[in-house]
């Protein structure tokens, strides 16, 4: 199984598998090539297909960094900056190789939307960098949905019956396909906030989700997010905003709008440069969170993020 590469080009195919053998199969031969061509290779992929992985590599395992996806990507934002660019970064100058399974049966609603969309801009991340990021994709369980969704944001399928070319590919529609509308939960505690009010939106937020039972550990993360999307929306999103703070589902959710625009839709998912200064605060929200969440159009921008109990 190898995809046609160069030293300056940038592959992104989808492999589809439909059972434990092919997919073991089909990702150490990827993963061998890699190793066999010098390249620094990750596998990022959930708890029991990293186990598959290793096995079917049995000592070529050690020339290998391996993160369980369900941790390093519970949320599907903080992927590009925290696997993808944090591997290819530590091994700058030299092409890379990757394996991340992004989408499992079992990601919720709420999450799959973003999982779409971290698929669709890592062509973007990407662009003109030595990588092949290889994202398998389980055709027995995953929804019809899913599967045609990735070969709009893959420029090349790999499955039992060779590779081609998707006649499909076009990530920017998958990115705005999913720039969906996000309703304000009915039961929501609701604070408008303006320049001065910005401490007064953290305690808010902090009270707010001890009282829906959100572990003590977690609070310094909500106050934390809070801070960084409130004074987002003062600065740059027409100087005031309201926050809204919600229970769904064993999570506490917390709703930023206001009326400014993200034209980047990289924007949180893109490390820092050196030297940056400011334009980090999207970022850490990604961090601390389960889940992000992001609607912006030409009047205002939602942003939600989750955590659990």
């Amino acid at each position: 199984m190898s995809t046609v590469t160069t030293e300056e080009t940038f592959s992104h195919p989808a492999l589809f598998y439909r059972s434990e053998r092919e997919y073991t199969d089909r990702t150490v031969t990827f993963v061998r090539e890699g190793l066999a061509a010098g390249e620094p290779v990750a596998v990022a992929v959930p708890a029991p297909n990293l186990e598959l992985i290793r096995s079917g590599l049995g000592t070529d395992a050690d020339g290998v960094t391996f993160l369980d996806m369900t941790e390093a990507g519970r949320n599907p934002g903080r992927i590009i900056p925290g696997v993808l660019r944090s591997f290819a970064d530590t091994h700058a100058g030299e092409r890379v190789r990757i394996i991340g399974e992004p989408i499992w049966a079992g990601r919720s609603t709420s999450e799959y939307p973003a999982c779409a969309q971290h698929e669709a801009l890592i062509n973007a991340a990407f662009a003109g960098r030595p990588a092949t990021i290889l994202c398998p994709y389980d055709e027995e369980r995953l929804d019809a949905d899913v599967l045609a969704d990735a070969l709009v944001t893959h420029p090349t399928v790999i499955s039992r019956d060779g590779e081609r070319a998707s006649d499909a590919y076009d990530w920017q529609a998958v990115v705005a396909r999913y720039n969906e509308p996000l309703e304000t939960a009915p039961d929501a505690g609701v604070l408008a906030f303006g320049a001065g009010d910005l401490p007064l939106a953290r305690r808010f937020a902090v009270e707010r989700a001890a009282s829906l039972g959100l572990a003590e550990r977690r609070l310094t993360d909500v106050e934390l997010a809070v801070a960084e999307l409130t004074t987002n929306s003062v600065v740059h999103g027409g100087g005031h905003g309201t926050l809204a703070v919600w229970a769904e589902a064993g999570q506490v959710v917390f709703e930023v709008r206001d009326a400014g625009r993200i034209a980047d839709p990289l924007a949180g998912r893109r490390p820092p440069e050196r030297g940056q200064i400011g334009g980090r605060g999207l970022l850490l929200v990604h961090y601390v969170s389960d889940l992000v969440r992001v609607h912006t159009t030409d009047e205002g921008t939602t942003v939600r993020f989750y955590l659990g109990t």
